[in-house]
């Protein structure tokens, strides 16, 4: 989705104890997989020729069936590009066949559990951008 090829969606949604960020579990190493890359905000790339922001749109719908408006943000990581978007409270997410879980988190939650680190300072610039 971004310049490097690849690009994350920062979705959120105003939870009932304040704002919360949606991590997706990848399925390729079972349920209880809990190494790098196990947990992240839905990521993807670019198609070849595919515009960052189409790409990000059509990541964020593949692995979610979400339709939100997304809007980028400064990354700190200048390979990946960043959006985010907000989520209605109600907003169902429908995973694909990459992933096998979804949790919607406050922040400190989420970034403990996206690892290697670039993936939590992904969900802590969302954070700042939304402040």
């Amino acid at each position: 989705c971004a310049v490097g090829g690849v690009g994350r969606s920062k979705s959120w949604r105003d939870g009932a104890t304040g704002r919360e960020f949606l991590v997706l579990h990848r399925a390729h190493f079972g349920p209880d997989f809990a190494g790098e890359w196990a947990w992240t905000p839905p990521s993807g790339a670019r198609q070849p020729g595919e515009h960052p922001d189409a790409a990000a749109v059509r990541e964020l719908r593949e692995e979610t069936t979400l339709e939100l408006r997304l809007a980028r943000i400064e990354s700190p990581n200048p390979d990946i590009a960043l959006y985010v978007a907000k989520a209605p409270r109600e907003a169902e997410v429908v995973l694909d066949s990459e992933h096998d879980a979804h949790r919607w988190l406050r922040l400190d939650d989420a970034a403990a559990l996206c690892l290697p680190a670039t993936v939590a300072e992904g969900l802590r610039a969302a954070a700042a951008a939304l402040a």
